[in-house]
């Protein structure tokens, strides 16, 4: 096609625009109508494409070519035609004349834009929008280099090579045939990044981080580790605008922070909306319009994608799979994600492309892209902590990935390590050991010791030995894991501060208090410098810095510390989060702790009303908070009450977890504690004997706790009058005790 320089016999190509992995963009000429145009060519496919692959991108090229042929918006770039000459595939589009907002900000030297023109851009991209949102397009890659401003003022929407029909993301999906979210980082909805389903509304969230950066000259998580943007965008709350820059007016902040809520829910209802209220501010409207939160009727019957991607492991800010080895690239520049993300077929319609991989495969690639959908709805059930369903898919297609890939394809190891997840949450941390240890072993074959995904198996191969009580071990694989993160990724890298949290944690179990207290205020500090001081990631390890003060006997410092934690989260999570209420549970203990029973009383009771309201009158933490109300009781010499809680919550933990179950066994030792107190030494016998005997059958002879079982039912049998009976039973004790001393 070069050598004609002719399309179509129709359209003159003059100069050479831009150039991508899978095509050119022309400057042309329309010899028909005598017009300057812009051509975009898709490069003629080679032998080692499959001929499913091609007609994949084929198809898929004409489907978006149709989309953006379809749209007629004075804010939307004009597609003329499109069609296929000698093999290439290509697009005519109208010449626009001017530049975009990222070459606009890197003009001004990355220095805002005039406020003007910021409410310019914003009222006509919105404009823009509601069109297209009309039209059931959702655009899916808004950002700096993908809105441009013509000499004359007028502002348009181009580039919409990722844009999906609203009304038909499944028929697209198959298309793409890779389940990728694709996107910028710096502009990505928490839904996108997610990789659930997206409607008009991660559109203006796009928007707001346009609107952010170019009022305030950088982008609302202005971080140089896309792990830090993305997760940026799905936890932590935006710095507001008039912080970098006072003189922008309230009203435009106030939209800004609308349009960059986590959950679509509480954007702006659409495009429409957002135009008016910027029109209101423009004519000098007071205080804020009231973002409309009502689900629309069109959407009503999709479950919130966003809620289900935050909703993550505590301590843990896993992202999907996707997003590993992801490059930010420039902030305004535009810069597509890095090669590590498998390429979407189309996406060089109108954007950066890149050459797909060789190895495409023939009919068993619908295969492999539906086990890839099946694997996304498995960590979908994880996030909802439905953990035994989410094994049972990973494993699932576990089996599949390997009969089709082979054992030790990436994919395959992939599901795999997600088994181990599983497992290691459904209380099987010994399976999940060998899991692990599979994926570790293959990885390090294919990928080498040092890469992320080895290092992350290791990880959580050190986490499991934890679980089983290994710490010793544990250790020595957290410290090993810890020094090749720091080599490979740096010392405050989000993965390296993710393993040192665990060092510390384990450190603590190792009795090391001194130390895991040290090494979790020094992860504490690095969190807060590269996620925020409210980032979920740094009032967690707030929370074990609490956890390590409590055990080296400084209550009162770590009182104030799981206050300020719980006052965080509570901002940052709201009230009724599992971890916000976690952390008050924690100022109640340390409350107790410090003799303030009454005050730990009455934040007992309101918490066992939040967990009950949230959780359910039967759900282990509920139990909990009942529990620790008990024990406050208790303190206060209300024996009586204490004893009747305690025999209440014994009953339904026995029921819903079991005889023997540890929590179970801690309550029937608060009814010996209060039937001891009220004087019944004999019925507080029996309750002290079934736990020493419950805790020796499931822990052994020789664990703490179970010496410790046999310790209260010596001493119930002192206050009996059977001195020999309880001399007896503390010689055993204190062998076993010396036993473990001298194999120790």
């Amino acid at each position: 096609m070069a050598d004609t320089r002719l399309v179509q016999g129709r359209y003159r190509l003059l100069d050479l625009i831009g150039r991508g992995g899978m095509g050119e963009v022309w400057r042309a000429r329309d010899e028909s109508l005598g017009r300057q145009v812009a051509v975009k060519c898709l490069s003629p496919l080679n032998k080692h494409h499959e001929q499913s692959f091609a007609r994949v991108l084929r198809e898929r090229f004409r489907r978006e070519a149709r989309v953006a042929a379809s749209l007629q918006h004075r804010g939307v770039t004009v597609v003329h035609d499109f069609g296929e000459s000698e093999g290439v595939l290509y697009l005519v589009m109208e010449l626009l004349d001017g530049r975009n907002l990222s070459q606009l900000l890197e003009d001004n030297k990355h220095h805002p834009l005039p406020v003007a023109q910021v409410v310019e851009v914003a009222e006509q991209v919105a404009a823009a929008l509601a069109y297209t949102h009309q039209q059931g397009i959702v655009h899916r890659d808004l950002k700096p280099a993908n809105i441009v401003r013509l000499t004359d003022g007028t502002v348009k929407i181009c580039d919409f090579g990722i844009a999906r029909l609203g009304h038909d993301i499944g028929f697209t999906a198959r298309l793409t045939g890779t389940g990728v979210a694709m996107g910028t980082p710096h502009y990505m909805s928490p839904e996108q990044i997610g990789g659930g389903e997206l409607d008009h509304r991660s559109d203006l969230y796009s928007l707001g981080c346009v609107l952010y950066e170019i009022a305030t000259g950088v982008p609302p998580f202005d971080l140089d580790d896309a792990w830090s943007v993305l997760i940026g965008h799905r936890d932590t709350p935006p710095e507001p605008p008039r912080r970098h820059r006072a003189e922008l007016p309230e009203y435009l902040e106030r939209i800004v922070l609308d349009l960059l809520a986590k959950e679509p829910e509480q954007r702006p209802y659409d495009a429409l909306e957002l135009g008016e209220r910027i029109g209101a501010g423009r004519a000098g409207a007071a205080g804020r319009t009231p973002t409309v939160v009502t689900v629309a009727p069109a959407l009503a019957d999709r479950t919130p994608t966003a809620a289900r991607a935050l909703a993550d492991r505590p301590g843990r800010s896993r992202l999907p799979s996707w997003t590993r080895g992801m490059n930010t690239g420039h902030k305004a520049g535009g810069q597509a994600i890095g090669a590590a993300v498998p390429p979407d077929p189309a996406a060089g319609l109108t954007g950066e492309w890149t050459a797909p991989p060789a190895e495409r495969a023939d009919p068993s690639r619908e295969l492999a892209t539906a086990l890839a959908g099946r694997h996304s709805a498995g960590l979908t059930l994880g996030r909802l902590g439905r953990w035994a369903e989410a094994g049972e898919v990973h494993r699932a297609v576990a089996a599949e990935r390997a009969g089709l890939l082979g054992p030790d394809h990436p994919d395959t190891l992939a599901s795999r390590y997600e088994v181990g997840f599983t497992l290691s949450r459904t209380g099987h941390p010994a399976d999940a050991l060998r899991e692990y240890a599979h994926v570790a072993r293959a990885r390090e074959h294919l990928l080498g010791p040092d890469h992320p995904e080895t290092l992350a198996a290791r990880q959580e191969m050190a986490y499991v030995l934890g679980q089983l009580g290994r710490h010793a071990e544990a250790h020595q694989a957290y410290t090993s894991v810890l020094a090749a993160r720091e080599r490979v990724m740096g010392p405050e890298h989000p993965d390296t501060l993710r393993c040192r949290h665990n060092l510390a944690f384990n450190l603590g179990r190792l009795g090391r208090l001194e130390e895991s207290y040290r090494m979790a205020r020094e992860v504490a500090d690095a969190r807060a410098r590269v996620l925020g001081a409210e980032h979920p990631d740094t009032l967690v390890t707030r929370y074990e810095v609490a956890y390590a003060l409590g055990q080296l006997g400084q209550w009162p410092q770590a009182l104030r510390t799981y206050a300020e934690v719980a006052g965080a989260r509570e901002r940052a999570l709201g009230p009724d989060h599992p971890d916000t209420l976690a952390a008050r549970y924690e100022v109640g203990i340390s409350l107790g702790r410090l003799g303030r029973s009454a005050e730990a009383l009455a934040l007992y009771r309101d918490l066992v009303e939040d967990r009950t309201r949230v959780h359910g009158s039967a759900h282990a933490e509920t139990l909990r908070a009942r529990h620790g109300l008990g024990v406050n009781l208790g303190r206060l010499g209300r024996w009586e009450e204490a004893l009747a809680e305690a025999r209440d919550v014994c009953a339904i933990r026995e029921r819903v977890l079991g005889a023997d179950h540890p929590d179970t066994l801690v309550s029937r030792r608060e009814v010996a504690v209060g039937l001891g107190w009220l004087g019944r030494w004999a019925d507080a016998l029996t309750e002290y004997h079934r736990v020493a005997a419950a805790r020796e059958l499931v822990l052994g002879p020789d664990h703490p706790d179970t010496l410790a079982g046999r310790t209260d039912e010596a001493h119930c049998l002192e206050q009996l009058g059977r001195a020999q009976e309880a001399a007896q039973v503390y010689r055993r004790v204190a062998a076993s005790r010396q036993r473990q001393l001298a194999g120790g």
